[in-house]
């Protein structure tokens, strides 16, 4: 038990240290928006499936942009976010451009496979004369 003397009162010590705080300012200036870390677009990317797993690189680099985030180093936060928007924008055209250049190439086939049988056509429906084999 403390029983030296003159005891300090706890409330005038909280008002000192309330009165100190209430005059320290710093000057951080002002406050960028918040770093984004597309964790929604990168758990889609990496469900889907796509070519070189690159969902699964944006996922990765999305959870360290929101850890940095939470943490509060905004900068690491932002490039975190940006290289998990890059990985989503490839993983994207990964798994877009593939089944477009299909489907252009089956058109185009088409399209020459139906001038070419309307033209073949036109050959076996030509009628030959008895004179023309003489």
């Amino acid at each position: 038990m403390d029983t030296s003397y003159p005891r300090e009162d706890p409330r005038a010590l909280s008002s000192r240290k309330a009165d100190a705080a209430a005059h320290t300012a710093l000057s951080m200036g002002t406050p960028g928006p918040m770093p984004r870390d597309h964790l929604l677009w990168s758990v889609f990317s990496t469900v889907y499936l796509n070519l070189c797993c690159l969902g699964f690189l944006a996922l990765v680099h999305s959870v360290k942009a929101r850890d940095q985030k939470i943490a509060g180093d905004l900068e690491a936060a932002r490039h975190y976010g940006s290289k998990a928007k890059c990985y989503n924008i490839l993983a994207a055209m990964w798994t877009l451009v593939p089944p477009l250049l299909l489907l252009g190439l089956v058109v185009t086939g088409a399209l020459h496979l139906s001038r070419l049988a309307k033209d073949s056509a036109a050959f076996f429906t030509t009628k030959f004369d008895d004179e023309d084999y003489n």
